[in-house]
């Protein structure tokens, strides 16, 4: 015994790391418990507001479609009806051709944004899911961007990505396009400049079917029909006299 308060006397300091790890030990084991009951807790809420939560939602009626969704829907056709002025007017696309170049890297990235912004648009009459209406607005608001960028990028550029050969033909469909479409011209004029129009753009730009369209109805002029007489009824064939009736 005498031996052990000998070295007790002589090690006195070893008792504060000592009392350190054990105070260390105690407090693990406490926050372990801790940890382990909020853990029970968490799970055993979920599972109350999983069980609540299928109960609710069979007994709960669908949403109207809320004031959100149907405003990311009308931001979603104003970007839309912007692209169509360059998709449906040939003269704008002669002027800003990069509009209609799908390998315009800016024109490329506003094509996919609106490709990914028609796939989460809700039907008509649907109500979207909150997480569904937060990816659709979010992939508005990339179109609507993109949409920006891109046609910032074409006036900016204009007609630049071509030759000036190009550039030459470009100038005259457009000069083409405005006596194809001007109605004092006639008939004839307006015909030949469309298909003047149209070699000029071959291999430039490409124009949509419903472009095609919409300048081929500016460019018809409904041609008067001539008025046909109705054919003369033959006179009655006369008897000779002294026939045989």
């Amino acid at each position: 015994m005498d031996h052990f308060w000998t070295f007790a006397g002589s090690y006195w300091w070893l008792v504060f790391p000592l009392f350190g790890m054990t105070m260390g030990a105690i407090n693990a084991r406490v926050k372990h418990r801790e940890v382990t009951a909020r853990r029970r807790h968490r799970e055993q809420l979920e599972l109350i507001r999983a069980q609540g939560g299928a109960t609710a939602t069979s007994a709960t009626p669908l949403a109207a479609p809320t004031d959100g969704q149907q405003r990311v829907v009308a931001a979603q056709d104003a970007v839309t009806h912007r692209w169509l002025e360059y998709e449906l007017d040939a003269s704008k696309l002669i002027t800003y051709p990069a509009m209609s170049d799908g390998r315009q890297p800016l024109t490329a990235a506003f094509l996919r944004a609106k490709k990914a912004a028609d796939n989460l648009r809700p039907d008509d009459g649907e109500t979207l899911t909150p997480e569904r209406l937060r990816e659709y607005r979010d992939a508005v608001t990339d179109y609507e961007v993109a949409f920006d960028v891109a046609e910032r990028d074409a006036r900016r550029v204009k007609d630049a990505a071509f030759t000036p050969d190009e550039r030459k033909r470009l100038d005259t469909a457009k000069q083409l396009l405005t006596v194809a479409t001007d109605q004092a011209a006639t008939p004839s004029e307006r015909q030949l400049a469309y298909k003047r129009v149209r070699e000029e753009l071959d291999g430039l730009i490409l124009l949509s079917d419903e472009a095609v369209d919409v300048l081929e109805k500016k460019v018809a002029l409904e041609l008067p029909r001539a008025a046909t007489a109705p054919p003369a009824s033959a006179p009655p064939a006369e008897t000779a006299p002294g026939s045989a009736a």
